[in-house]
């Protein structure tokens, strides 16, 4: 997973909540690296309102540092 990341700056809000996503997604993969594993718990947390709330809560912070990394989209 080497230089997966090159930049933060995208050209347009919604390719940074697209980048805000792909890095939380990259979180989970980096901090569960068993692909199968991730398959056997993806039920358990799919269907479970408290754990879909946090997910959007991670994008969000995301969402954030990539913003301010764009000067909030310059004009």
């Amino acid at each position: 997973m080497d230089n997966w990341l090159p930049t933060l700056i995208t050209a347009t809000p919604t390719e940074g909540y697209e980048l805000a996503v792909k890095m939380s997604r990259v979180a989970v993969k980096m901090t569960q690296g068993d692909a199968a594993m991730r398959d056997k718990l993806r039920p358990d947390y799919a269907e479970n309102a408290d754990s879909l709330i946090a997910v959007s809560d991670v994008v969000a912070h995301h969402f954030a540092t990539v913003a301010a990394a764009n000067n909030y989209w310059r004009d």
